[in-house]
């Protein structure tokens, strides 16, 4: 009966959780297993814990229901990008795209021109999956015909999608934080110039050293024979450029994800029938089942060999898990027992900006969901950064540098899930070459410490010293 509650203590709270983890690193590390009975065993975890607190079955039931429904429309959005993938390769334009992509970039400025262009495309669009799941699967599959790692091209396309998803202002995750912290959307993007800019330079230089290392005869060889290969079994041409261009233009003109991503299928679609000579009957087979390459070259058949609807079950399901046990620990109020003793570590202004930081990632961690990330913390720290007399803005960056920046290195997270999904590379690997995603968090928390570029209301009410 919900009038047999009781409040969870801190400790308690950290029961599932303690047990989702150990779980996790137990499955994945020792045995290489897969992240779902984990997550499924934290999620009886917590229910067992809310049961014993008071909350009836149908609460708990109720509290499944609303996590799994929060994931509704990243579930619509996986299984259109595997629609789009699977289009896309069977219309040559992926192969188009490798093939210019061989044609004009050496592997010496791959890594770090792939985490750009992925970043301005992003800007444009803000929405770092529609970035990933097009530009970031064909600077995958060039960078690997290349010899790089793809773990490292994984690292690249998500430093600099999630760069751009960051600081635009389309992006859903910057309008939400400065909605929830009450400041202006610009200035909230300028403020969070201080932390992110430092972030993108190091990702850069981070990327040109490890690119270095590369070329040489035998990269030469394996690009020439990508190329050979791409012109011998499909239709090369420019003009299917005008596909993936579309995707950006149609976001800046705000259309909505769902029917961008629909014209970029029918799109895809019709360049397999009409351009590559495909037929009605395969095409549903490969929208389906993905495309399977045949081109009597092993590595351009792995490289051009992926999508469809199918490819994104384990995804779907993997999302559902961890939305389970994320509405169950949001819903019960665990998860403001664990971030709620969090917030008593804060005793000034700059403490309390690196805890928000740190409480973002937590969430993320938790709840595996980027959006609670900025939410919870957002609406729990909004009282404790007033009473400081703190700038709204010093709230929002520290949402986005701890939730939106973050998300992608929570292997169980949707965005590391899409992620997966898209290149084939798990959060485990690409986690340590995603290096914006880590360092912007990091210099967030120091510069906070330091007392650097934190605004009081005060401050932000001063006049400019006039200029002589």
């Amino acid at each position: 009966m919900s009038e047999q509650r009781r409040p969870i203590p801190f400790l308690v709270a950290l029961l599932p959780f303690a047990v989702m983890i150990i779980t996790m690193m137990t499955t994945i590390m020792m045995f290489d297993g897969s992240p779902h009975v984990p997550l499924l065993i934290g999620a009886v975890a917590a229910g067992l814990v809310a049961w014993r607190y008071g909350y009836a079955w149908a609460d708990i039931e109720q509290f499944v229901y609303d996590g799994i429904k929060k994931v509704l429309p990243a579930v619509i959005i996986l299984m259109l990008v595997g629609l789009l993938i699977s289009s896309w390769v069977a219309g040559g334009v992926v192969g188009t795209m490798i093939y210019y992509g061989l044609e004009f970039l050496s592997p010496e400025y791959f890594l770090p021109t792939l985490m750009l262009i992925c970043a301005v495309s992003t800007l444009m669009m803000g929405s770092s999956w529609s970035t990933i799941g097009t530009l970031g699967v064909a600077g995958m599959a060039a960078g690997t015909s290349m010899g790089l790692s793809p773990a490292a091209l994984a690292g690249a396309i998500v430093s600099g999608a999630f760069f751009g998803d960051k600081m635009s202002p389309l992006s859903d995750t910057t309008i939400l934080a400065s909605g929830i912290a009450g400041a202006n959307i610009f200035a909230h993007i300028r403020h969070m110039l201080y932390t992110t800019v430092p972030g993108l330079v190091i990702a850069l230089i981070v990327f040109w050293i490890m690119a270095g290392g590369h070329g040489g005869a035998d990269i030469d060889r394996a690009i020439t024979t990508v190329i050979t290969n791409l012109e011998a079994n499909s239709v090369i041409t420019p003009w299917l450029f005008v596909i993936p261009l579309a995707i950006p233009l149609l976001a800046i003109s705000k259309v909505p994800a769902v029917p961008t991503l629909i014209l970029g299928i029918v799109m895809g679609s019709l360049a397999y029938l009409w351009v590559q000579g495909g037929d009605v009957e395969s095409l549903f087979t490969i929208l389906q089942g993905g495309y399977v390459a045949d081109t009597g070259n092993a590595g351009v058949d792995k490289l051009l060999s992926q999508g469809g609807l199918d490819a994104m079950m384990y995804t779907i399901s993997l999302a559902i898990i961890a939305m389970t046990f994320g509405g169950i620990m949001e819903s019960t109020g665990m998860l403001d027992a664990i971030v709620g003793r969090i917030v008593a570590l804060a005793r000034s202004g700059r403490s309390l900006c690196a805890v928000t930081v740190g409480s973002s990632f937590l969430t993320n961690v938790i709840t595996a969901e980027q959006y609670i990330s900025i939410i919870i913390p957002g609406r729990m720290y909004a009282h404790a950064f007033r009473d400081k007399d703190l700038h709204p803005k010093n709230l929002s960056r520290a949402l986005e540098d701890g939730g939106t920046i973050t998300s992608a290195l929570v292997p169980w997270s949707t965005d590391a899930i899409f992620v997966y999904s898209a290149l084939g590379v798990s959060a485990w690997a690409y986690a340590p070459y995603a290096v914006l995603n880590y360092t912007v968090p990091l210099i967030s928390i120091a510069m906070a410490l330091a007392g650097i570029a934190i605004v009081s209301n005060r401050d932000a009410r001063s006049p400019a010293p006039a200029s002589r």
